[in-house]
């Protein structure tokens, strides 16, 4: 603890020494345990301290109204000219419990960094595949790793698309598998074996503006103002779990199958595409092949990459690595010590967080492994969330 009192004590300062504070970085990998309030309100600044969106400053003021950098984040939303008042300081909400939630509005755990490497872990980018075709308007996967890549073997599965304006699904093998890292955050201990009993459908794609943009046409969903002017073909983003629920009921109501967001087990199990590896193309980063900093083309860090725009995984899925946080089914436990061996949805009654899984474009290479997960109030939204669909296949 004494490296973390002296980290923040130098943050501190920073809030109200303004803009020309942020020259020096705050995250220092392997300061600042992972899985601490504190490293949670500091990632949570980290990943959105360059941002454009007021909303997410509103969202660190919500969940840290008396926050090191609140000063900061109201300059920041008076300089966006946001139309919502910035929320009036609190008291600080209560530490969360461990193996718990984080409190009663936890926004913002361990967010992903904009502008810098989250709390330490190590990681590596995926390779190319033989290629699914990609939604309706997306820009058609490169054809290989440009740069040396492993080229994967992806199992051919037969697509299914429920309606028109449906995501794409592929069908995923029932089987068993590891699930977390003993070599990572102690959020992802211990490592436990995970049988998934039943096969399961799930995103080949995460959801698109498009799809999104459907359910919002059809007064299911609500309109994104952020991704206006994003392509039809991006993922969606800034949305929040509460959000998500109200496109899987649209999709569940409009198809008559019953959608939802896979359970963290599934999306785990999903994403490593039968492999045991960091990453599901192996135990070493690759630059070009995921959506994140510092991992290759194509990459900006205005915005994620058209879906597809990197190989898919053996299982078929696209964008498991990078391109924007995913949220699962399930409440946020700080470890998996009791989690459930059969795959469902680990919750509780008076869930406060919720998972999320991935990592964004905007984290380096260490955020991409199959194993990250962090966490979020489910009325959050910011802008590097988003999430892929998920359903039985009966």
């Amino acid at each position: 603890m004494a490296a973390t009192a002296a980290l923040l004590a130098t943050a501190a300062p920073a809030a109200a020494a303004g803009d020309a504070a942020q020259a020096r970085p705050l995250l220092l990998a392997g300061i600042l345990p992972k899985n601490t309030d504190e490293q949670y309100e500091l990632s949570f600044w980290e990943s959105i301290k360059n941002s454009n969106y007021a909303a997410d400053y509103e969202a660190y003021l919500k969940q840290y109204p008396n926050g090191r950098f609140a000063g900061l984040a109201r300059a920041r939303l008076e300089r966006l000219g946001s139309g919502a008042p910035a929320p009036k300081a609190q008291s600080p909400a209560p530490a969360p419990r461990a193996g718990a939630t984080a409190g009663a509005q936890a926004t913002r755990p361990p967010a992903p960094a904009a502008a810098s490497a989250p709390p330490a872990k190590a990681a590596p980018p995926a390779p190319a595949a033989a290629r699914p075709s990609p939604p309706a308007a997306a820009a058609p996967p490169r054809a290989g790793a440009a740069d040396g890549g492993v080229v994967s073997t992806t199992l051919r599965t037969a697509e299914i698309r429920d309606c028109p304006a449906c995501p794409a699904l592929v069908t995923v093998p029932a089987g068993s598998f590891t699930m977390g890292s003993s070599a990572s955050d102690p959020a992802e201990k211990p490592p436990h074996q995970v049988s998934i009993a039943q096969p399961f459908a799930i995103g080949r794609y995460e959801v698109t503006v498009e799809q999104w943009n459907a359910c919002a046409d059809a007064g299911g969903c609500q309109r994104i103002p952020t991704i206006a002017d994003s392509a039809k073909n991006a993922p969606v983003r800034d949305v929040s779990w509460d959000d998500a629920q109200q496109y899987v009921a649209w999709l569940s109501k409009t198809t008559g199958k019953t959608y939802r967001l896979p359970t963290e087990a599934e999306w785990e199990y999903a994403a490593r595409g039968g492999s045991a590896t960091a990453y599901w193309w192996g135990d070493q980063m690759r630059k070009g092949n995921a959506n994140c900093k510092e991992c290759g083309d194509p990459w900006s860090q205005d915005a994620p990459a058209p879906v597809g725009s990197f190989a898919a995984n053996p299982y078929g899925l696209h964008d498991v690595n990078g391109s924007v946080w995913e949220w699962v089914a399930d409440c946020w436990h700080s470890s998996y010590k009791g989690a459930p061996a059969d795959g469902r949805a680990w919750n509780e009654n008076a869930c406060g967080a919720r998972v999320i899984r991935g990592g964004s474009w905007r984290e380096g290479a260490s955020y991409m492994v199959s194993s990250t997960r962090f966490k979020y109030s489910p009325s959050v939204r910011q802008s590097q969330n988003g999430f892929r669909v998920a359903r039985d296949m009966k």
